[in-house]
């Protein structure tokens, strides 16, 4: 049955050794299961950095598989928000004790910045009654979206992207594993686009050996949808080089070819513009209006409407650039 699993589940950790980071984290957490203390905990920070898999280690360390179903509540808020969740099936599991078991039962609530602010409140009440009963671990994305209250009844752990190094030496293992044909390029390409999230890069990593016999840079990006680096330096070159229509036609000629995204080509634009040699002053000037251009396409503004004006700001960041350079000449 595990060989059918996305990996991502297949290689989740089975319990806190397994985890790969945050080990500050993991070892406050061992330390308050083995005082038998442990508190309501709130995990937050971007998605794939290992808080579900955290919480999940740590129901596996305190329950034997049996009891798991009868002592752990596991609900994701984003599909049950609202205040009669609370009032129902998280009320009912929390107030009714185990006679078979001592000690307190866990209730997970994965993605809770989902939940309303009545649902919130309502759930104050809950983890202040029933606390000698049960713990509560809530799990989020954003902790600006979880009210006061409920962030002051909790200890807040902040999972913060995974270092290229940690998810190298995750991958590598896997990779052995799966016996997938990657190549350094490849592999690099898949840390690089997960941006510190495992989770990604595991689906990418899956995604793209089954879609080609050898994973390296070219098949990643190609799976992915992502513009080549090749390609976003054509673009570049091109802003630079040509005359605006041509430059534009260039651009429309690649995006339709390639089937590219502007918001993708801008987010790796700007890679790019921090290694060109720009002054300061122009490479701030340009990077704000990218900025725009870029908030502009995700209000679903006409791409190629933003594509002129985003040649058009490295175009003029090249007439400033040969102005500045003529006037040096001259007083040279």
């Amino acid at each position: 049955m595990a060989v059918n699993l996305p990996w991502v589940e297949k290689y989740r950790p089975k319990n806190l050794d397994d985890l790969i980071s945050h080990k500050e984290i993991i070892n406050t957490i061992q330390h308050f299961l083995k005082e038998d203390r442990l508190p309501h905990l709130l995990f937050y920070g971007p998605p794939g950095t290992g808080k579900t898999s955290t919480i999940l280690a740590c129901a596996k360390t305190i329950f034997s598989p049996a009891e798991i179903k009868s002592m752990v509540l596991e609900l994701n808020a984003s599909d049950d928000r609202g205040i009669d969740v609370v009032r129902g099936p998280i009320q009912s599991f929390a107030s009714t004790r185990s006679i078979f078991r001592s000690g307190f039962k866990l209730i997970i609530l994965d993605e809770a910045d989902a939940m309303t602010k009545d649902a919130q409140n309502a759930l104050r009440r809950v983890i202040e009654t029933y606390t000698d009963n049960v713990r509560f671990c809530l799990i989020c994305n954003y902790l600006s979206k979880i009210i006061p209250a409920l962030q002051s009844r909790c200890t807040r752990f902040r999972f913060g992207p995974l270092s290229m190094e940690q998810m190298s030496v995750r991958l590598q293992h896997i990779i052995r594993e799966e016996n997938i044909n990657i190549t350094d390029s490849g592999m690099d390409s898949v840390v690089k686009l997960a941006q510190g999230d495992m989770r990604r890069s595991l689906n990418i990593l899956q995604s793209t050996s089954m879609a080609y016999d050898t994973v390296d840079q070219r098949t990643v990006y190609l799976c992915t949808g992502q513009p080549l680096p090749e390609d976003i330096k054509q673009i570049v070159e091109w802003m630079l080089g040509e005359d605006f229509m041509t430059a534009y036609q260039k651009i429309i000629e690649l995006k339709i070819e390639k089937g590219l995204a502007l918001h993708d080509i801008i987010t790796e634009i700007h890679h790019l513009v921090h290694r060109i040699d720009f002054p300061a002053k122009v490479r701030l000037a340009l990077l704000d209006k990218m900025s725009n251009i870029e908030y502009n396409v995700s209000t679903g503004t006409s791409e190629r409407i933003q594509l002129g004006a985003l040649i058009g700001a490295f175009q003029n960041v090249r007439d400033i650039v040969s102005d500045a350079s003529r006037e040096r000449g001259k007083t040279e």
